[in-house]
């Protein structure tokens, strides 16, 4: 990263209860999930003291012998003014845990309380926490990737974009370790911040109702790829109405400029919102071109 990231370098600072998910018989028995503050000792710029102010990660584990090591940090959408916690949080985690895979959903801060650059502080703070914790987690550090839908998969992206090697001298052990994910995966994600195809919902929620051309730019994702992005799977409708499929196009091309691996699967039918699909026939097959992906790339092995 720059020196004039303006983000900022990583920070030194000194919940609502999950639903369960009912799981069929043949897949791994999850240990039950646990929620983990992101800021122990406060979020920076915290407003208050409410759940609101106080993101988290919800933990979902499986025993050892389940496990494969890789781990993914969900980041719901919701236009960056509520959590879509159901069906693109609890939900996409025990798709993970099927797989083997350790999943944390991020309850990342929201408008109208919180704007940029609040979302993307929690979000590289939970890819460092869960490497710094990774002995303890049962997960390999060098298996952590982000997975975002709609405006979280903007989330996701600037977190894979914009990271930083982390503060070699920061007190906090925590700020010590690299915020960038080691793979990817977008779900109909909001990409750019364009005036032509961004979502201005979202747009508005992060940046105001006025933002200039420059901080619009400097939140397009698309623009900030480059040689470290990390390996990428997008899927998207071609019929989504609220977040255009020219984000994820956008996106897969700069990856392609960047010499990024990277597989984009674009449905011609399926809306917005569509999560994992599971009452659509055709769209419901996403996830497992997703598994196949994480397995050709060898994060669905178990070590040895």
């Amino acid at each position: 990263m720059s020196p004039d990231d303006p983000f900022g370098p990583p920070i030194q600072r000194p919940a609502a209860k999950p639903i369960h998910i009912a799981r069929p018989e043949e897949e791994p028995e999850a240990a039950g999930p646990s929620v983990e503050p992101v800021w122990p000792g406060g979020a920076p710029g915290a407003l208050g003291d409410k759940d609101a102010d106080k993101p988290t990660l919800d933990v979902y584990s499986l025993k050892k012998e389940a496990l494969n090591g890789t781990s993914v940090i969900v980041c719901p959408g919701g236009g960056y003014d509520h959590l879509a916690l159901v069906h693109e949080g609890e939900a996409v985690a025990a798709w993970l845990n099927a797989l083997g895979v350790t999943a944390f959903v991020l309850r990342y801060r929201v408008a109208p309380r919180y704007r940029q650059p609040a979302p993307l502080q929690d979000a590289r703070r939970a890819v460092r926490m869960v490497r710094h914790r990774a002995e303890e987690w049962l997960v390999d550090p060098g298996r952590i990737g982000i997975l975002g839908f709609s405006a979280g998969g903007h989330l996701a992206a600037l977190t894979a974009t914009r990271w930083n090697e982390g503060n070699a001298g920061a007190e906090d052990p925590v700020d010590r370790v690299s915020s960038r994910p080691d793979f990817l995966i977008l779900a109909y994600p909001v990409i750019t911040f364009s005036a032509r195809h961004g979502n201005q919902h979202a747009i508005a929620n992060l940046l105001g109702d006025e933002p200039t051309e420059k901080l619009r730019t400097l939140l397009s994702a698309e623009r900030h790829v480059n040689t470290s992005t990390p390996p990428t799977f997008i899927v998207h409708a071609g019929d989504d109405k609220a977040v255009l499929p020219e984000n994820s196009v956008l996106f897969y091309l700069a990856l392609r400029k960047a010499g990024i691996q990277a597989e984009l699967h674009i449905y011609e039918r399926g809306g917005h919102g569509f999560g994992l699909a599971p009452d659509d026939p055709v769209l419901s097959s996403w996830p497992r071109r997703c598994a196949d992906w994480l397995r050709r790339r060898g994060l669905l092995e178990r070590p040895a």
